[in-house]
């Protein structure tokens, strides 16, 4: 990519003496437009969850008769919702100035919301691969504690203070497209709090899930063989397994241009504008890849319902009929 933030800037002292990315070789509206309608969809989709979720469960259980798959649907929807939030302003704030972000602890605040939301989704996803590994090997439930405190003090928490650290540092601010960490001072913040932590969880979560699903597959291969069945146990552990390998499914589809990208960059600034357009896209899709998580294990567990409605009532009829009609009709179900 020709980086023309570089353009006759020598000695930039912070993301401000460099120009907005796209100016000069007119891809401006290309970058921005297209994150818009993004960003804009991804919070619609996120709302939509949410608001589903609720629906079809009761506030007052929420963490005490929700599933984990449940509640993981509602975090990473409240993530997606608030990094949209955000990032819509800082991106409408620059197509409609075409200029960086003023004043700066404007620009500093929308970065820092970003690293907070961006991380916490990515130690999420990261969690969730993890207790699905432990169910599918140990047959062990993570305890999160009450209401959730470790999960929420682990994924929001730590991103907090990394990113307070950042701020008080003077590491955040324009990147060239939008605000982030600068790009001048923040560039190493930007690679260890981005790229490295991107990579590292998504090595990570690639490990878990062939894993996970190496495991489910024996376990269907057993079976078949031995012409037996899961216990009721080890039934809900493969459910839950798999529920939980969707959302390392669309952390994958999400995130694998941002990793692209900042491994390329950590070589050379020479990066292909296409792949850059890619980045602006794939990251803000995670309000529907949420809600399409949502609604592929909102079927399964309607097809379970339906399943198990089917099965009852073939049991009370079966109970009531003639030992020799009951022959039949077995052999024909």
């Amino acid at each position: 990519m020709e980086n023309d933030n570089f353009q006759n800037i020598t000695n930039p002292r912070d993301g401000y003496d460099l120009p907005v990315y796209g100016i000069y070789n007119n891809t401006f509206y290309g970058i921005h437009i297209p994150a818009l309608i993004c960003i804009v969809t991804s919070f619609t989709c996120a709302i939509i969850a949410i608001v589903l979720s609720f629906m079809n469960k009761s506030r007052r259980t929420f963490f005490t008769a929700w599933s984990k798959s449940d509640r993981f649907i509602v975090y990473l929807a409240v993530c997606d919702g608030l990094f949209n939030t955000a990032h819509f302003t800082d991106h409408m704030h620059v197509v409609i100035v075409r200029n960086h972000v003023y004043p700066r602890q404007l620009c500093e605040f929308y970065g820092f919301t970003l690293a907070e939301f961006i991380t916490a989704q990515n130690l999420m996803v990261n969690v969730i691969a993890v207790n699905a590994f432990m169910l599918m090997y140990f047959d062990r439930n993570i305890n999160f504690g009450k209401y959730d405190w470790r999960l929420l003090t682990w994924t929001f928490g730590a991103p907090f203070v990394g990113a307070s650290i950042a701020g008080a540092l003077g590491q955040l601010g324009p990147n060239g497209a939008f605000c982030h960490f600068d790009a001048v001072k923040g560039k190493i913040a930007g690679l260890f709090f981005t790229t490295v932590t991107i990579l590292i969880i998504l090595l990570m979560n690639s490990i878990l899930f062939a894993l996970i699903l190496r495991k489910i597959r024996a376990l269907a291969h057993a079976t078949r063989h031995s012409h037996s069945s899961l216990s009721s146990s080890m039934r809900t552990s493969v459910r839950a397994a798999q529920s939980m390998s969707l959302f390392v499914a669309a952390f994958f589809i999400q995130w694998w241009a941002m990793a692209l990208y900042g491994t390329w960059n950590i070589f050379t600034d020479d990066v292909p504008q296409p792949l850059f357009h890619l980045v602006t896209i794939f990251v803000n899709l995670g309000g529907i890849l949420n809600l399409c998580v949502y609604l592929i294990i909102r079927r399964r567990l309607i097809g379970r319902w339906s399943s198990k409605r089917s099965n009852t009532t073939i049991k009370s009829t079966n109970a009531a009929t003639p030992k020799s009609t009951e022959s039949k009709r077995e052999s024909r179900i």
